[in-house]
């Protein structure tokens, strides 16, 4: 199936989203989307989806001219959609996930046992290895994105969106769902492609497109052209080399120790932790997801309790303490998942982000308004935060710019520990030149960092030294000079190292 778009454009009032967009695609193509957030990618594929309707321009598939109402119209056409945050039924298994819309069965009832032969015959047919009775909500990330492909692929799709698909994968993971691209476009299945992560789209992609400010700067083969290139069209600029200077560390501002924490059967989750940061250093955290690393955080926070163990936060013991004590005694946090712990998507940009700056920010049980409109606005100008106004509900942000405000929020509460998770989840490469290097600043003023990621690139970046973590336990320690991503992928997968 081949597609082209054609001079799309997409208005809200007198901004446009899309300005004059067009690209095509080829039966067994992968094509990669790539640009700052904000850039007009996600409304680009909104619209290809049905999700939204053009204010002008076309869409032809296979030369005739359609237009499509909703995802359900699109699908029809042979269009499928891999989200981002996955739209899988947790409670569900896999099997009834992919066939759901179109179960197999008579009389109105499910035939389980034919919806299993089906997924099994398209996990043979397609390369793609799950199992059909495992829960979708238990399954590892990985295994999650593939039921999301399958899904798409049993609804008859010919060609495929995925939007960031690698965003929550550990690289292995990573690595199986580009061969699996490879081996569907192989079959004839078209990819577009949406992400900021520049080595995979150079490793999968034949063509690339970049926007920039809702407009095409440049279309390119993959074999003529390299990530300066496409930085250079993404941002308009050559990107800065992060410079770190060597760390000073000073006196502790986190320790935990002891911590276990168990789960409803009595296993633990985290089992006997011992780990301090200091203040003027970053200590990195990897792991693959589900080893522990959210709970830590969340028992660190205040966000649940842990069954043993202490933890003192600038030398006071904040254990079994709220979430609101804590902080006051000195912690900020980035959290690992913008929507469900940083952000109300009803909320205003600016009551986003002035979450816990209005408790300083206030006069006689009144908000400084025109002070915490400023700081925002400083904030939205320093970060490139892209937004209509003030007044606009994170909803309508795009997953980079929220994020971007919430790091912003978070950096400028100025506390001597900061947790840092996943920090730059979603960014493009110009937000994440400009989170890495506000965080090594911090980190140069003293501020002790605690950094949890799934990029093990940005660990060893950022780091001073690394923890592994590997079923609920600290699995080695490096030093940041010392560590390589084999070392750090070898402890992650339960190994040891000489």
């Amino acid at each position: 199936m081949q597609l082209q778009m054609d001079n799309i454009t997409k208005k809200y009032g007198e901004f446009s989203a899309n300005r004059g967009i067009s690209l095509s695609l080829k039966a067994g193509e992968v094509h990669a989307i790539v640009g700052e957030n904000g850039a007009g990618k996600t409304t680009l594929m909104r619209i290809l989806y049905g999700m939204e309707q053009p204010t002008s321009g076309a869409i032809r598939l296979n030369g005739r001219e359609v237009s499509f109402t909703s995802p359900l119209d699109a699908i029809r056409h042979g269009i499928g959609m891999v989200h981002q945050h996955f739209m899988l039924f947790p409670s569900f298994t896999v099997a009834e996930n992919i066939v759901i819309g179109n179960e197999p069965g008579k009389s109105g009832r499910f035939d389980r046992k034919h919806a299993i032969q089906i997924v099994e015959e398209l996990c043979g047919q397609y390369g793609m290895k799950v199992d059909p009775r495992a829960v979708a909500g238990s399954s590892p990330p990985g295994v999650q994105q593939r039921v999301e492909i399958l899904k798409v692929l049993y609804q008859g799709a010919e060609i495929i969106i995925l939007d960031e698909p690698t965003g929550v994968l550990t690289p292995l993971e990573v690595q199986e769902l580009l061969q699996a691209i490879k081996h569907l476009s192989k079959q004839g299945k078209s990819f577009i492609l949406i992400s900021h992560k520049l080595n995979e789209v150079l490793e999968v992609a034949d063509r690339i497109t970049v926007l920039r400010d809702g407009m095409v700067t440049g279309t390119v083969k993959k074999g003529e052209t390299d990530a300066r290139q496409l930085s250079l069209l993404m941002v308009g600029r050559d990107l800065e080399e992060l410079k770190k200077k060597p760390s000073i560390p000073g006196e502790k501002v986190l320790e935990v120790s002891g911590v276990t924490l168990r789960g409803t059967k009595g296993k633990p989750i985290l089992e006997n932790i011992y780990l301090d940061v200091r203040a003027g250093e970053v200590v990195g955290i990897a792991g693959i997801s589900g080893n522990g690393q959210s709970e830590l955080l969340q028992v660190v926070s205040g966000l649940i309790r842990s069954d043993k163990g202490n933890i003192r936060i600038s030398g006071t013991d904040v254990t079994g303490m709220s979430p609101k004590a804590i902080r006051e005694r000195g912690l900020t946090h980035i959290p690992e998942d913008r929507y469900v712990w940083g952000a109300n998507r009803e909320a205003t940009v600016l009551d986003t982000g002035i979450m816990a700056h209005h408790r300083r920010l206030q006069q006689g049980g009144l908000l400084k308004q025109k002070e915490l409109k400023a700081l925002v606005s400083q904030w939205v100008s320093k970060f490139s935060i892209k937004t209509g106004s003030l007044e606009t509900r994170t909803q309508y942000l795009s997953g980079g710019n929220l994020q971007k405000l919430i790091v912003a929020r978070e950096l400028e509460q100025g506390a001597p520990f900061l947790i840092a998770a996943e920090p730059t989840r979603g960014v493009d490469i110009g937000a994440m030149e400009t989170i890495h290097g506000e965080l090594l600043k911090r980190r140069d003023g003293g501020t002790g960092i605690l950094l949890v990621s799934s990029e093990l690139t940005e660990i060893l970046k950022l780091s001073d030294r690394i923890l592994v973590m590997y079923e609920g336990q600290i699995a080695g320690e490096l030093s940041a000079a010392e560590a390589t991503e084999e070392q750090l992928g070898l402890l992650m997968a339960g190994g040891s190292i000489q």
